[in-house]
C-alpha cells in the first residue's frame, strides 16, 4: 500500500518485548508464564544471571521477591520475644504478690499466736 506521494505506508512491524520494556502493559495481552518441564513447579533452582543483564534484572532477584517473607519472619519474631518478656514480667509480678499476701498472713499468725500466749 503506497502512500499519495509515492512513499510506501510504514508497515507494522512485530515487536517482541522484554522483561525490563514489556511489550503491553496488559496482563491479558501478555504471553503466558510457560514454566519448563525438567523443574519442578516451586523448585530452589538458582536463578540464571547473564553478564551484564544485572543491572536490568536487579529489583526481579528471588532474594527482593523473598524480602517480604523475611520481614514478616523477623516482625513475628519480635513480637513472640516480646510476648514472652510480658509473660516473664506478669508471672514475676505475680509471684511479688503472692509473697507479700504470705508476709501478711504470717504476720497475722503470729500475732494471732501472740494474743493467745498473753491472755
Amino acid at each position: 500500500m503506497t502512500a499519495t506521494c509515492g512513499v510506501p505506508a510504514p508497515t507494522r512491524r512485530l515487536r517482541l518485548g522484554t522483561i525490563d520494556r514489556p511489550q503491553t502493559h496488559d496482563p491479558r495481552n501478555q504471553a503466558p508464564m510457560i514454566t519448563p518441564t525438567k523443574e519442578p513447579v516451586g523448585s530452589a533452582t538458582p536463578d540464571v544471571t547473564i553478564i551484564g543483564a544485572n543491572d536490568s534484572r536487579q529489583n526481579r532477584t528471588r532474594e527482593m521477591q523473598l524480602i517480604p517473607e523475611a520481614m514478616a519472619r523477623a516482625h513475628m519474631r519480635d513480637r513472640l520475644r516480646e510476648a514472652q518478656e510480658d509473660r516473664r514480667s506478669a508471672r514475676l509480678i505475680t509471684a511479688r504478690r503472692m509473697q507479700r499476701r504470705a508476709e501478711r498472713a504470717s504476720l497475722r499468725a503470729r500475732r494471732a499466736l501472740a494474743m493467745a500466749v498473753m491472755h
